[in-house]
């Protein structure tokens, strides 16, 4: 008899809004670490305090354009502030992937998540390409730039 292998759950993060090419290359990247990618679409108080502005989309806007990419699986919307460590339990991650613009020190966060018995390889996606065209904060700039002069 085959024994079934454990599927390989991948976990990201991020506020996700206004979708673009580097979102899709991170995501396509997370998902060919594992079987399975889990999206945790930030929150909008948590994008209030971390962008110090508000999101353009609504929380729940942005998980339901992450549930439509193919290689997202399920996606959360998370609480307000910082890591859900509650949720991240709750999902069982065995990997999480960090992007390449995100603010994390992948070692401290890995022992974080060791404090509260969580043990996922944590790895940090590089960039595909050195342009900066696919950042949020650059498309907004060109929108503002277009449109408002």
């Amino acid at each position: 008899m085959e024994e079934k292998r454990k599927k390989i759950r991948v976990l990201v993060g991020g506020v996700f809004d206004i979708l673009h090419v580097g979102h899709i290359h991170f995501l396509k990247q997370a998902k060919e670490l594992g079987d399975e990618l889990v999206v945790i679409v930030a929150h909008d108080e948590t994008v209030r305090m971390q962008k110090r502005r508000d999101p353009i989309n609504p929380a729940e806007d942005r998980a339901e354009l992450l549930r439509a990419i193919r290689y997202v699986d399920e996606v959360y919307i998370g609480t307000p502030g910082t890591i859900d460590i509650e949720l991240v339990k709750r999902i069982d991650p065995d990997v999480i992937a960090i992007g390449p613009d995100q603010f994390f020190n992948c070692e401290k966060l890995k022992e974080e998540l060791r404090k509260h018995g969580i043990n996922a390889e944590v790895i940090r996606i590089p960039y595909l390409y050195k342009s900066d065209r696919a950042k949020t904060s650059k498309i907004i700039q060109r929108i503002v730039e277009t449109f408002c002069e």
